[in-house]
């Protein structure tokens, strides 16, 4: 299992945060108030804390009741004021977070759907998840809890200092005097939760990919009793996770109440100065009472400072894993412009060369051509190539020499949706998805009509087989269609490629899977079909094929032989052997 490690940086990178921003762009205005918001949250909350202190020096001690009422409206209407703007700076920066997270998401899952498939056979599916979930979501604390209540913090602060070096600068040191403590506080606790929420990311990737990975492959598990091993390597994963997140609690346990007692110490400080000074009636009881409120409102954001900070950074590491996927481009060129509304479906292959991983390669100089209409069967041991020259016929990976033609037409020349839009294929391994039949037929398409779909299920022979099943058409098909048998299954595919009105239709090991009845639905339907279609038929059963135009038998990726089924074995060479040993297997059975 290949889980991506994120090593912890210690360097703050503007150039993702101006990145993640750009995705704020088309919410400007709302980003705009919310910044403006900021400004009016900094000027309100050191007015209550003046208006008490106002009153106590000069209306209460004057017994002036008139201003004292008049005060005490003014400062409900401010709580009431303050109250309404904090809502609505709350609800602005979490609707933007949320409102990036969604483009994004759409960004990258459309950049996902484009890659490669290279780069899904190194890259693990729970990683991926991880990218597109977790790592988006901490993206929105940017947002939410990152860069904007960062500036509204800091900007309530420097108002709050104002106002007091304005009352009584000495007084303010003097109740500042502890900030030191705070400052090295602060910055332990910053550099030890950094640590942990590095700690914390990457054992979530090892758990998403890890679940991900056992969940889908649970048959193999339980088949080999792996289930004790299994469970082990996950507690241990687990514990990796709760002890990454038992580190974050630990730093925030030590660090809150270090900062009670900073303020505590700031408060007493800031009493044994003042009451001499208010004894020697230098420094007024409403300034005292002020002061009290002044250094509360102060340590409320400085708590929260250094973990805003924290979020910010994580949201930042999150970011530089998502636009790692963005900036990927290992995907297929799609420049072509030919749509093959007319495809023929004449197939020339011109020594072709491919390798998944450089310089080993699984098809060696494939040189073969196959006219309108043929039926091509292509035999071969277990990694002999068979697979692959679907794979790269359809585009799904590019080839590094030699060049493959349909028409005429290099595979290039297409666009990527005309070409696949006109290659049906049937793989051996059917992937269903959640849902009903009639949505994994038609894979959401609105072109295909209820009609097309049941007059392409009669054809093929499965149309009696659906209507028994509770709901028909939409009887619901668990994950991967695990509720339906492998040749149901494979007779479903069948019915999504043909209502494709496939040029080319490919059958990967179509029938191997099947039982007999099954094989002969398809293989009555295959009859009807090829007629007017190019056909590429991969098969171990050589029964299937014996009828086709061209056989090609592949040995380590290196065309051995080909011809007719007749021409073939009377060469007596590898299909012969092939023949002969399926041939003696049934006989045998």
């Amino acid at each position: 299992m290949n889980v991506e490690n994120i090593a912890v940086k210690k360097v703050f990178d503007s150039s993702l945060l101006r990145r993640i921003f750009s995705f704020a762009v088309p919410y400007k205005r709302s980003f705009i108030i919310s910044m403006l918001l900021t400004v009016v949250l900094a000027v309100i909350s050191p007015l209550r804390p003046y208006l008490i202190q106002v009153t106590v020096d000069k209306y209460i001690s004057n017994q002036l009741m008139q201003m004292l009422v008049l005060v005490t409206i003014i400062q409900i209407a401010l709580l009431l004021v303050e109250t309404v703007v904090r809502f609505f700076f709350s609800y602005l920066t979490n609707w933007l977070g949320q409102s990036v997270v969604k483009d994004l998401r759409v960004t990258v899952y459309k950049k996902i759907v484009r890659l490669n498939l290279a780069f899904f056979d190194k890259t693990p599916i729970g990683t991926l998840t991880t990218r597109t979930i977790n790592d988006i979501e901490a993206i929105n604390d940017v947002f939410s809890e990152g860069i904007i209540s960062i500036v509204a913090d800091l900007l309530m602060i420097i108002a709050i200092l104002t106002v007091m070096f304005i009352e009584d600068w000495r007084l303010t040191l003097v109740s500042l005097s502890p900030f030191p403590i705070l400052i090295i506080a602060t910055y332990i606790f910053k550099e030890s939760v950094n640590k942990s929420f590095y700690q914390v990311r990457n054992a979530v990737s090892a758990l998403n990919a890890f679940v991900q990975e056992h969940i889908t492959g649970m048959v193999v598990v339980q088949a080999f009793t792996g289930e004790k091993r299994e469970f082990a390597r996950f507690r241990q994963i687990n514990k990796d996770h709760r002890d990454a997140n038992i580190h974050a609690i630990f730093a925030y346990s030590v660090f809150f109440p270090v900062v009670e007692i900073i303020l505590a110490i700031s408060l007493g400080l800031m009493v044994w100065w003042g009451s001499n000074k208010v004894l020697n009636y230098e420094v007024t009881q409403g300034v005292m009472i002020a002061f009290i409120m002044y250094l509360n409102m102060l340590f409320r954001p400085l708590r929260m400072l250094a973990d805003k900070f924290n979020t910010l950074q994580m949201g930042l590491v999150a970011s530089e894993r998502v636009f790692k996927i963005l900036d990927n481009q290992d995907y297929i060129p799609d420049r072509g412009h030919e749509q093959g509304k007319d495809m023929k479906g004449a197939i020339s292959f011109d020594h072709v060369s491919f390798a998944y991983v450089e310089d080993r390669y699984v098809l060696k100089d494939i040189t073969f051509d196959a006219k309108p209409g043929d039926t091509v069967a292509i035999v071969g041991h277990t990694g002999s190539g068979k697979t692959t020259i679907i794979s790269i016929l359809n585009r799904l990976y590019e080839v590094q020499k030699g060049s493959i033609k349909i028409d005429g037409i290099d595979l290039a020349g297409y666009s990527l949706q005309a070409l696949r839009s006109r290659i049906g294929v049937v793989l051996q391994d059917v992937f269903l998805f959640s849902g009903s039949i009639y949505d994994n037929i038609t894979l959401h398409n609105a072109a295909i009509s209820r009609e097309d779909v049941i007059s392409a299920s009669k054809l093929i022979g499965i149309h009696d087989f659906i209507m028994q099943l509770p709901g028909g058409y939409d009887y619901q098909v668990m994950e991967r269609g695990s509720t339906l048998s492998l040749g149901q299954r494979q007779l479903i595919s069948f019915v999504r490629a043909l209502l494709y009105n496939p040029a080319i239709l490919i059958l990967d090991e179509a029938t191997s899977s099947v039982d007999t009845e099954s094989e002969q639905l398809i293989q009555n339907a295959i009859d009807k079909l090829i007629a007017d279609r190019t056909a590429i038929i991969i098969a171990h059963r050589l029964s299937t094929i014996s009828k086709a135009d061209k056989i090609i038998v592949l040995d380590k990726g290196e065309i051995k032989e080909m011809g007719s089924h007749e021409e073939l074995l009377r060469l007596e060479g590898f299909y012969y052997k092939l023949h002969s040993m399926q041939f003696n297997a049934s006989a045998a059975g």
